[in-house]
């Protein structure tokens, strides 16, 4: 019964870690644009020609099909730069809370 009790505290650091977006470590120092597109908040961390996006909050799996798209529009709106078709990567397949995009920030021809 105990345990019950003392579990909630446990579980706090984990709940406001869970809250927050932090970029991987590759990415300390980037810097960090946060956008809201149809609805759902995504934390963009932008390094040289790289981005790292993170969806924030919680969709059910219907509504996860439009967030790769979203995010390529995020990184871009975000970064002013070029987001490149094709190559959003996730580190789990089909993962919508975190993917890298390239970028191209040469600016208009």
């Amino acid at each position: 019964m105990r345990i019950l009790t003392v579990l909630p505290f446990l579980m706090l650091p984990f709940l406001i870690l869970a809250a927050c977006a932090s970029p991987a470590p590759e990415m300390f120092g980037a810097a960090r644009h946060d956008i809201t597109l149809d609805g759902i908040r995504f934390a963009v961390f932008q390094k040289g020609n790289e981005a790292e996006v993170i969806r924030l909050g919680y969709l059910t799996r219907e509504q996860r099909a439009r967030v790769p798209e979203l995010m390529m529009q995020a990184a871009a709106r975000t970064t002013g730069c070029a987001a490149i078709p094709g190559s959003l990567i996730t580190r789990l397949p089909g993962d919508t809370g975190e993917a890298r995009v390239s970028l191209d920030c040469r600016g208009p021809a």
